[in-house]
């Protein structure tokens, strides 16, 4: 691995706590589908494709490490919102049309920043249960 930015980037997600690595499944699901959107609109189908694989991967992963019997009715609400949104990009992947990748980015990007606010929250907690 001679390449440095590659490097960083490893030991980065080595390094990251549990929350960190949420969010930053979070980040490369809404960066690919944003990439997936540009293709279908440019009409470069390898790249729609590609881009549309990688966002199913990090969604399938996400809903993959729910934890059903700590979430209870999260989880499983979770889980539901997953599945429809792979069934969305293999939608958008088939017919070539942006509009359920535009859908699954605003999902995308409300339940980022419901994660974000509950890792802050989280972390507010820690650091006052400290003496």
């Amino acid at each position: 691995m001679a390449n440095p930015y590659q490097k960083y980037k490893t030991t980065a997600v080595q390094s990251a706590s549990r929350e960190k690595i949420l969010l930053m499944l979070y980040e490369g699901a809404i960066k690919f589908t944003k990439l997936a959107i540009q293709a279908c609109e440019q009409k470069k189908i390898a790249d729609r494709g590609m881009n549309i694989g990688r966002a199913y991967d990090i969604i399938m992963e996400l809903n993959n490490t729910l934890d059903h019997k700590v979430g209870g009715e999260i989880s499983k609400n979770l889980e539901s919102l997953y599945i429809f949104i792979l069934e969305q990009y293999t939608k958008a992947n088939i017919s070539g049309n942006p509009e359920p990748l535009k859908s699954n980015l605003k999902m995308l990007e409300t339940l980022y920043q419901g994660w974000i606010q509950a890792v802050e929250k989280l972390k507010k907690e820690q650091e006052g249960g400290k003496p």
